[in-house]
């Protein structure tokens, strides 16, 4: 399971989408904006639906995949008092916080630059709650607390009631773990409800392909109305080209303090998102000289150890990651236009060739000459690129239909006038690196 993080506002937004479905007899008013800047959130004020940015006390805070905004001082709820926080007064707190380098508490630094912002909700720390729910080993597990808040974390064991739930337990025996595990400091009025919105959210978290899903706190107002007022959300990743329509428009953003994702970085993390294989890219050095095409997220981490180890310069190693699962032809095809554009906008700063390794294990399933077909339909795009690096093509890779892969690939190469190497699982998955740094 891959973990991706997503702001609190899109993870309400996928509450608020399937509320109706999950949460009978409970019901959550989503009023939510996400801005950039305090002229976003006074523009956002003026749009039919958003009036209430203007009539409502509000709630302003920092979106940004890092928690404790609390303790950091980095939630406007008041001015004087709690609930007096205005439009004017939300954007003029946005605009401070982003005009200065934030260091967090954690040591964590950047720029804020992503603010939701929300109603102010009036309530009681007795109406307070806290629920979440993640896998752990073979199990999901769901965690409740009569206590939400920022202090649940201190003195988690007894505070905090967990509920193990194996994939294969039934709907009732899910339903009767989770109401004997309730936490008996909930008073007796609430617990039935409050059993029953977990039940349900337990449910939502793992249809919709959760891999953690924690509200802190859950407030349990009048009239069964639920106010969600902070949320930490990751999804599994692996799951994202089957739910992208219960997701919507999804982005999985860079957690604050790390430098952004290029925009090649992005389409391929776009293109994995849609896709039911692997695709991921890391640039670590564009001007490096060494790029990798490596099939399988293990094999990538050895051959970038290898690399790093045999060449004695780890600033070569030009690019991390991995195509793997079974990608389609037009999928490869992708990422290796992708790869071989960045790999062919810089010399060398020492006029050495360039080294593209086209590595991997033996696959399992994947069908390498269906892989193969994509790396060279790049190849004839390109090959006058790579040629003018004087670029030098390494192959190494076992797997289904390796063979006939492994000979349509050297004979492109050869009719294209491309320097190539090709190699089987004869050879030890590492050894082109070995040969290709050698030369």
């Amino acid at each position: 399971m891959a973990q991706r993080a997503i702001r609190e506002y899109d993870g309400k937004a996928i509450f608020s989408k399937h509320w109706e479905k999950y949460f009978s007899g409970f019901h959550y008013g989503f009023k939510s904006v996400l801005v950039t800047s305090g002229a976003e959130l006074k523009a956002k004020a003026e749009e039919h639906g958003f009036e209430w940015l203007k009539q409502e006390p509000l709630v302003a805070k920092p979106d940004m995949l890092f928690g404790k905004r609390g303790k950091n001082d980095l939630v406007l709820f008041k001015t004087n008092k709690p609930g007096d926080v205005t439009l004017a007064d939300a954007a003029a707190w946005i605009d401070e916080k982003m005009s200065h380098t934030t260091t967090l508490l954690s040591g964590q630094h950047g720029q804020l630059t992503h603010f939701i912002v929300e109603p102010f909700t009036p309530h009681s720390q007795e109406q307070e709650y806290y629920i979440s729910a993640t896998t752990v080993g073979e199990d999901d597990v769901l965690y409740m607390s009569a206590e939400g808040g920022m202090e649940v974390e201190e003195g988690w064991d007894e505070k905090v009631n967990e509920v193990h739930i194996p994939i294969n337990m039934s709907d009732g025996d899910i339903e009767h773990a989770v109401k004997a595990n309730i936490p008996s400091d909930i008073p007796e009025a609430n617990k039935a409800t409050f059993a029953s919105f977990a039940i349900q959210f337990f449910k939502f978290y793992r249809d919709l392909n959760f891999a953690y899903l924690e509200i802190n706190p859950i407030v349990m107002l009048d009239n069964n109305e639920m106010a969600i007022l902070d949320l930490v959300a990751r999804l599994d990743d692996t799951a994202g080209f089957m739910m992208r329509d219960s997701w919507g428009a999804i982005e999985f953003p860079t957690a604050f303090g790390m430098e952004d994702q290029s925009p090649e970085e992005k389409a391929i993390a776009e293109a994995d998102a849609k896709s039911g294989a692997s695709l991921k890219l890391t640039i670590l050095n564009p001007m490096g000289r060494i790029w990798t095409m490596v099939a399988g997220g293990g094999a990538s981490v050895v051959y970038a150890d290898t690399i790093a180890d045999l060449s004695g310069n780890v600033s070569d190693l030009a690019n991390y990651g991995e195509y793997s699962g079974g990608p389609t032809t037009g999928e490869t095809k992708f990422y290796a236009d992708t790869l071989f554009d960045l790999m062919t906008r810089h010399k060398d700063a020492k006029g050495r060739d360039k080294i593209l390794i086209i590595g991997g294990a033996i696959a399992n399933f994947t069908d390498v000459a269906k892989t193969f077909t994509g790396i060279i339909q790049s190849f004839e795009e390109y090959a006058e690129k790579l040629k003018a690096h004087n670029t030098r093509i390494y192959v190494r890779r076992g797997g289904p239909n390796y063979e006939k892969g492994l000979k349509d690939i050297k004979e492109a190469a050869d009719r294209l006038g491309l320097y190539i190497e090709v190699y089987g699982p004869e050879t030890h998955v590492t050894d082109i690196v070995r040969m290709a740094l050698e030369k």
